[in-house]
């Protein structure tokens, strides 16, 4: 590995919710190596919060209209995708107000959020409305989470709540090149360029700090295999006696996939995996996809018993048909 010179991270260009950084000198091959895994990681992993469903005064579906008011409601969901919001922390999920009456342009900074979250976007219009007499009135469901998540994989839970895109990643862009470096007489070195683009709710410099911590704890996961047996045993029934009392909304599930397990009062690692696979399937909204998804968690978290619960699972069809159809 590397001996005449450490690694350095340098700011090369900074500007509105953007960076451009410098790793430099890098072991040949390692640009491209840490430069796929922590690009993966800025928009994958990285959380977030985002508007996930939306029920609007005397509205039953996305494709109606409202009296007086220029944007259907299609175009007012699309705007809705728009708003980025920043949170204080982890939330499971939250609801914010939004009612305004009289002609005039509606916009993000119109809605009452909680106290625990901050709209960073607060221009971005939702709707406009035409006539004096007209008025918008809404509930938004606002959760964290990570990546993007589909309307098709949000519940929704009365006649009227509208289902929305989330976009939880806080990454618009991020881009990186990987270029030859010398250090002394040797020039067989390389320098990994990134640039990143947010979307305001974290600064360029902590997307990527975040990101490399997310990428050196899984490593740290792996290297923990490299210990005496004795050592591993400690670690395993540690874990398994953590794992009783460890909650499942701590290991960063969809609200789809612990709704279904709260359905059966199953709050607890300990009781998954005390659970065999087809117990976990014939759980109602819990499919093939729930169980990918809860075995990920599990396992990114140190869980390795997990694996059990996926045995087979390349004999079921990616979907959550079935027992977890509505």
């Amino acid at each position: 590995m590397l001996d005449s010179a450490q690694p350095q991270v340098s700011l090369a260009e900074s500007g509105h919710n953007y960076g451009r950084f410098t790793i430099e000198p890098l072991e040949r091959g390692y640009g491209n190596t840490i430069g796929h895994a922590l690009r993966r990681i800025l928009l994958r992993s990285l959380p977030g919060a985002a508007i996930v469903r939306v029920r609007i005064a005397d509205v039953w579906h996305e494709f109606s209209t409202i009296e007086g008011v220029r944007e259907d409601v299609t175009e007012i969901v699309l705007n809705l995708k728009r708003v980025r919001i920043r949170s204080m922390g982890p939330i499971e999920e939250t609801r914010a107000h939004l009612f305004r009456e009289g002609r005039g342009v509606v916009t993000a900074g119109d809605i009452d959020w909680p106290s625990d979250l901050e709209v960073v976007n607060p221009e971005m219009v939702i709707a406009t409305i035409d006539d004096d007499n007209a008025s918008v009135e809404m509930d938004l469901v606002i959760t964290s989470g990570h990546g993007y998540q589909p309307a098709e994989a949000q519940e929704v839970y009365s006649i009227g709540e509208i289902p929305i895109d989330a976009i939880f990643t806080p990454i618009e862009k991020v881009n990186y090149v990987v270029e030859h470096t010398r250090v002394g007489h040797l020039s067989d070195f390389d320098r990994l360029i990134f640039e990143i683009q947010t979307d305001g709710t974290i600064e360029a410099d902590d997307a990527l700090s975040e990101a490399a911590k997310i990428l050196a704890a899984h490593a740290q996961m792996i290297a923990a295999f490299k210990r005496d047996e004795v050592e591993v045993e400690d670690v395993t029934t540690s874990a398994a006696s953590e794992s009783d009392t460890k909650a499942l909304a701590d290991l960063g599930l969809s609200p789809r996939v612990l709704n279904a397990l709260r359905s059966r009062q199953i709050e607890f690692v300990g009781q998954v995996l005390s659970m065999e696979r087809d117990q976990l399937l014939s759980i109602r909204n819990f499919g093939p996809r729930s169980l990918r998804e809860l075995t990920d968690a599990l396992e990114e978290n140190g869980y390795a018993a997990a694996g059990a619960l996926v045995a087979g699972a390349e004999d079921l069809e990616d979907t959550d048909e079935g027992a977890d159809a509505e």
